[in-house]
């Protein structure tokens, strides 16, 4: 079993609140009632390192997570679903936006779509903004135990203007964990590559 050992590191309103490491970040982006929150409790194993709740949307910062020595998760605010004033709702997108166009350290953005429903043209545009920033997507179909066995492969269609294969996932029912889990350290390991090949490169 592949372990993702996950502690929080701290929160940012601005890019300039960022953290200033090394890390190659993967970004959790999603919208507000996806069940990005219990994914990555699922994810580390740990049921209180995200904090959920009944209403979608509380989460209104950039939320860090130190992973291993090489890799960090970014927890980014839900959208299109909380109910916010309309400015509140403005300033978050363009934190959201900044951080997605401008951050160096990301390396990889977790796209999590609802396998019920699908893309909406928000997760189509951060589909688009990945590719154009060469980013890596990988995208988390979630609430999969909700689907009937007949509806799984409509689902998986559902997905394919995204131009990346989903992983079928339940937070509920460890479904696509494992393989999440996977993909999401291997962008570590990748930064460590490429970390040695630069400071070979400088010598």
């Amino acid at each position: 079993m592949t372990t993702l050992h996950a502690e929080f590191a701290l929160s940012a309103a601005t890019l300039r609140g960022c953290p200033r490491w090394n890390r190659a970040e993967v970004a959790l982006a999603g919208r507000s009632n996806v069940g990005k929150s219990s994914l990555l409790n699922a994810l580390a194993a740990r049921s209180e390192l995200a904090r959920t709740s009944k209403t979608p949307g509380r989460t209104r910062l950039i939320n860090f997570f130190t992973v291993a020595e090489s890799l960090a998760l970014a927890d980014l605010p839900g959208y299109g679903y909380a109910k916010m004033s309309r400015d509140e709702a403005a300033k978050i997108a363009a934190m959201m936006r900044d951080y997605l166009t401008n951050r160096r350290n990301l390396a990889a953005i977790v796209l999590l779509i609802d396998a019920r429903r699908g893309p909406t043209d928000d997760e189509l545009d951060l589909a688009a903004m990945a590719r154009e920033r060469d980013l890596n997507l990988i995208v988390a179909a979630t609430k999969a135990d909700k689907l009937r066995r007949s509806e799984r492969a409509a689902a998986i269609r559902r997905c394919a203007p995204l131009h990346a294969a989903p992983i079928l996932c339940s937070a509920h029912d460890g479904e696509g964990i494992e393989e999440l889990r996977f993909r999401i350290l291997a962008q570590g390991a990748d930064s460590r590559r490429t970390q040695r090949k630069s400071a070979v490169q400088s010598t």
